[in-house]
């Protein structure tokens, strides 16, 4: 799901460039390009004029426009074009400071300038993040302006980890970066959908990997800061690949966070060892093949019976959650269905020990996770 950028075009002043959207660092980035696009290079620093400030009063925000009035109405000293670029608006949001009347009189003031037409010579750029799409200046610039939407994905109630995943690969490719798929699986899990951190993430990795490198699981890792999500998902990866090394360093992290025993257990150890377990049955009972890729077995899982799967893991809106059972599969090789059965039981009396204060919370979730993962 890649971000947005549609084009507004017919009817419109080629002088006049509005970019705007939900995704802040997307609309930073491509006002960047617009803009050295659009600079006369013959200009030099006379070809550029930025007009940029907090605009956190009402007072700030009148003084940007009105500043923007007397930018485009200037000509430049030497002849030529000239780009005045009004930067990173903010009072067209939802904000005090976008409901002023003071604020609106200035913004009526513009839109009537770039209605009678921009002098010779002088283009036009503003960038605005999240505005409030209701304002009538924002409706009438639409219609005046080539007009750049760059929107975060709609990813709706029904969202799944797929989604979030395939987004960030996209946007990785947009921005020229390859990388190993479970290295975006757990840069997924550390950035989620918040694209400006998912931008200056992206480009930390980059210049340490080096140019034409692809970027490995273990880089982001080092590099990409953990969230407590991500380290619930890192426990459950280290599980589902047996790795026990990796479970006793992502427990101990959890830990040190400050998070609760009762809850790592059930947020990441036992529905990890359900989902094995769910799976392994499936696959031995119908001879189903793992999946290369999680989100494939839902192909698989489509074929049997609702009976069959009614007993799976649901999501908020009650479907199956297909990504889930799906890493499962992949990984579900490197148990026996014996084992799978055991490990559950195992983490019911671990819940039982930790609600009964019988022993140490790091001591029995470490000799949990020793029953669970080593061979």
């Amino acid at each position: 799901m890649a971000t947005r950028k549609a084009p507004i075009s017919s009817g419109k002043d080629s002088r006049v460039h509005f970019v705007t959207g939900s995704d802040e660092a997307e609309v930073r980035r491509t006002a960047q390009g617009i803009a050295a696009q659009l600079a006369p290079a013959d200009a030099g620093e006379f070809g550029l004029e930025i007009l940029e400030a907090p605009a956190d009063t009402v007072d700030a925000s009148v003084d940007l426009i009105e500043n923007t009035l007397q930018g485009i109405l200037t000509l430049p000293f030497f002849g030529g074009g000239k780009l005045v670029w009004m930067k990173g608006v903010s009072f067209l949001r939802d904000t005090q400071q976008g409901r002023s009347e003071s604020v609106q009189n200035a913004l009526e003031k513009l839109l009537k300038t770039l209605e009678e037409g921009l002098p010779v010579g002088i283009t036009l750029l503003i960038s605005a993040p999240e505005p409030d799409k209701r304002r009538s200046f924002y409706k009438s610039l639409t219609v005046i302006a080539l007009t750049t939407l760059c929107d975060k994905p709609d990813f709706g109630f029904g969202v799944t980890e797929e989604d979030l995943i395939d987004w960030v690969i996209q946007r990785s490719r947009d921005r020229g970066v390859t990388m190993e798929h479970q290295a975006a699986v757990v840069l997924t899990t550390r950035v989620g959908a918040n694209g400006g951190q998912l931008d200056t993430e992206l480009a930390k990795l980059a210049i340490s990997a080096g140019e034409g490198t692809t970027i490995s699981e273990q880089l982001v890792r080092d590099l990409v800061p953990e969230t407590r999500a991500s380290g619930i998902f890192d426990l459950s990866t280290a599980i589902n690949k047996r790795n026990l090394p990796l479970c006793l360093d992502t427990l101990s992290k959890l830990l040190r966070q400050g998070e609760n025993a009762v809850g790592i257990l059930l947020a990441a150890i036992v529905p990890t060892v359900r989902n094995l377990l769910a799976a392994k049955d499936l696959m031995e009972r119908h001879r189903l093949r793992p999946p290369a890729q999680p989100q494939f077995f839902a192909s698989d899982l489509k074929r049997l019976r609702p009976e069959e799967i009614a007993h799976l893991p649901r999501k908020k809106d009650g479907g199956i959650n297909t990504y889930g059972i799906g890493i499962a599969a992949v990984n579900a090789s490197h148990f026996d269905r014996n084992h799978l059965e055991k490990a559950f039981l195992a983490c019911r009396d671990a819940n039982a020990s930790l609600l009964r204060g019988h022993g140490s919370e790091e001591t029995l979730l470490t000799q949990l996770l020793v029953r669970i993962v080593a061979r």
